[in-house]
């Protein structure tokens, strides 16, 4: 027979007896009644028949008492006045400090997790002292699940109450700030996102910003991993800081100081609410406390200062460059280079992590330091922050030898890329720094960390054109004599780039294919359509002479142009498909051709299906014209509905390949005479250019370089 549970709070024997199915009656009666949070009376009349128990009789699963369940509902009136019967027994207010549930929460630890429960805490710590300092399973005192659950309110009751303990020792406090893992209250309230709380607490614990909690990171390691608490690490970074730009801040209140965003909120609810404005609001203001947070951490922190001193320029050419040249600018793709790279600072093959509870990547980010994780997880805000407080910061090199290009490369923070470009002097010794294993930053970009996750799906082949730009991109920052620099596997940049990308290369290659044999079909049949169109014209032909009966109507005009335009654009469409087909397909391919032909393709193909329509309500509009207006708009209205939601499918496919091909007009700039000078405060060998292209920027030329 299977063990059963005994009924919470029913004496012992056996499960089946009357007692039991009682007790479980009883306790139905005020578990509903609590839930129902209008059986106040009805629950303190039970509680009053249960002598020796009151309000600690067991009434769920999880040995939760009435008094638990009155705190955990929010109902500060009953919780006050189930206390008070504590005074008729003075052993029932004895055991106010024992009574613990299942996973070792006492009374004190479900009122910290509400911030309308202010008087009961009070109340509770007049009669039972200690449970401030009292711990569940975790290890969490109330004080930590205050601040776990955001309560900035009760966290500051708590907190004046522990600072006014003389009994307790230093240490003592400090172990109340503190779980059984490590985490410390100013971690908690960044993993949960109270940022309000962490700078509050930030402001009042200073010695809490260098602690560390079991993966050994520290509050800004953790906070620079969270791009979502920052505008830059948003996946609409740039439309958001508009929409900001335009709200004013309603927080006037200096750091720390949340009692302002407080108050305002309870305002709106008693005047005129809009929600979207309130949340736009909401939002902004916990954007800029993560901005002030992150401020604040990085004041004391000095982790950049623990470089790696072996990071220099480690990368020579072996064999003759000649040999690995196919053209100027070509993308070798061989299979003897199409071995996997395990150069990434993910792959530490043979490493262990010291601690058996921390996994691979929490151990690799407790070596990171907040510069770096803010860089890998793009967060321009932190990384601009610490560049300005510690501009020495830039120099700093990790335990592989990469610097902070290295890093913005490998993770695609191409924000964060062009700010240290920008600053010129210590970009040149970056520039041309490699890595542990003599990667160069052009070999960064033939590799991407695995931790690295797309934000937005799109296509293989605009996938693929993206690293081919930015290949170009990084191309134009370095050297001539850095280009064919080879790392410790012997491999150029260019190899590396078409063996780590020869897979995407055949996924761009399928896709490609797919796309344009499909919309070939499509241009196909419209192309029949307007053709067939062009014989069977609207009215008939006059069967004497064979001119069409409606040759003299204005709409008659408008169906031959419309027809004629379609089927041009559908012929010149499917031509342009083809042209896509019967490529080669090669790498280079993808950086411009086939993706301007294909967005040519869609746009031959999207005007055709137009014209198609238009013609149809010509021709409509001619078998009717005797009708009245509203009529004829109504049918071309309808007559277009195809048009718009062929529209609507495509574009957003069009609208990323009018974004990938937006270089065209780039190349016709390129044709424009540029200006340049020699600046005389410029250092010798020096060539600033002034162009109006922007595309590509100037290489340093430096002879110290």
């Amino acid at each position: 027979m299977a063990n059963q549970t005994p009924v919470p709070g029913a004496p012992s024997g056996e499960p089946n007896s009357q007692v039991c199915i009682d007790r479980h009656k009883l306790n139905a009666v005020l578990y509903r009644a609590l839930m129902d949070q209008k059986g106040s009376n009805h629950v303190l009349r039970c509680c009053r028949s249960l002598p020796g128990e009151g309000p600690f009789a067991i009434i769920t699963i999880h040995q939760d008492t009435v008094l638990h369940m009155a705190c955990y509902s929010k109902q500060q009136d009953l919780a006050l006045q189930l206390l008070k019967l504590l005074d008729s027994d003075p052993s029932l207010n004895r055991r106010l400090a024992e009574m613990k549930n299942d996973v070792g929460n006492t009374v004190l630890h479900e009122v910290a997790t509400n911030n309308s429960m202010i008087e009961v805490a009070i109340e509770i710590l007049k009669r039972a002292p200690e449970l401030l300092t009292a711990r569940n399973v975790l290890g969490e005192t109330p004080l930590f699940r205050a601040v776990r659950y955001g309560k900035d309110e009760m966290f500051e009751l708590l907190a004046d109450e522990l600072d006014r303990r003389k009994s307790e020792n230093e240490e003592g406090r400090k172990a109340c700030l503190r779980r059984n893992d490590g985490t410390t209250i100013l971690h908690i309230s960044i993993f949960t996102e109270n940022f309000d709380l962490a700078l509050l607490i930030a402001n009042r614990y200073g010695y809490l910003i260098s602690a560390r909690d079991c993966n050994q990171m520290t509050a800004l390691q953790h906070l620079a991993c969270n791009p979502s608490a920052f505008l830059g690490g948003s996946e609409h970074g740039r439309q958001r800081r508009f929409i900001y730009s335009c709200i004013s801040s309603r927080d006037k209140a200096g750091e720390g100081d949340v009692g302002c965003w407080q108050d305002l909120k309870s305002n709106a609810k008693s005047g005129f609410r809009w929600p979207i404005w309130e949340a736009l609001m909401e939002e902004k203001h916990r954007y800029e406390t993560a901005c002030k947070l992150a401020s604040k951490l990085l004041e004391n922190d000095t982790s950049w200062e623990f470089t790696n001193p072996q990071a220099v320029d480690r990368g020579a050419p072996t064999r003759s460059i000649s040999l690995l040249e196919n053209g100027e600018n070509s993308l070798v793709l061989s299979k003897e280079t199409a071995e996997e790279d395990g150069g990434d600072d993910d792959d530490e093959k043979g490493k262990t992590p010291p601690e058996g509870k921390r996994t691979r990547y929490s151990y690799i980010r407790s070596k990171e330091t907040p510069l770096f994780l803010a860089t890998m997880s793009g967060i321009p805000e932190i990384v601009e922050e610490i560049l300005k407080k510690y501009p020495q910061a830039i120099e700093h090199y990790n335990d592989h030898g990469r610097n902070i290009l290295h890093v913005a490369i490998n993770y695609r923070q191409i924000e964060i890329f062009d700010m240290v470009v920008k600053m010129e002097i210590p970009a040149r010794r970056l520039l041309r720094a490699t890595d542990a294993k003599g990667n160069s930053i052009l070999h960064m970009v033939g590799k991407k960390g695995k931790r690295y996750v797309l934000r937005k799906s799109r296509s293989p082949a605009i996938q693929l054109q993206e690293e081919l730009l930015l290949f170009e991109r990084v191309k134009e920052y370095s050297k001539s004599h850095f280009l064919k620099v080879l790392n410790h596997s012997n491999e150029t940049a260019d190899e590396l780039f078409a063996s780590n990308y020869c897979q995407l290369h055949e996924e761009a290659k399928d896709w490609l294919k797919r796309t344009a044999e499909n919309c070939t079909i499509v241009a196909v049949l419209i192309a029949t359509v307007a053709f067939a169109a062009a014989y069977t014209v609207p009215g008939g032909p006059n069967q004497i002479t064979g001119t069409p009966l409606l040759l003299y109507q204005p709409f008659f005009v408008v169906f031959t142009l419309a027809d004629v335009t379609s089927l041009t654009f559908a012929l010149t469409s499917v031509i342009t498909f083809l042209s896509i087909l019967t490529s080669p397909f090669q790498l280079e391919d993808f950086r411009k051709s086939l993706l301007r032909k294909l967005m040519l393709g869609f746009t031959f193909l999207i005007l055709s299906v137009s014209m198609m329509m238009v013609a149809f309500g010509a021709t409509v509009i001619l078998m009717i014209q005797n009708k009245e207006r509203w009529t004829k708009i109504v049918l071309y209205s309808v007559a277009f509905l195809p048009v718009v939601i062929f529209g609507l499918s495509y574009s957003p496919l069009y609208c990323r390949l009018l974004k990938a091909c937006s270089g065209m007009v780039k190349c016709l700039l390129e044709l424009c005479p540029r200006w340049s000078f020699t600046s005389s405060s410029s250092p010798p060998g020096t060539t600033k250019f002034f162009n109006l292209r922007g595309s590509k920027p100037d290489r340093i030329t430096d002879s110290s370089v």
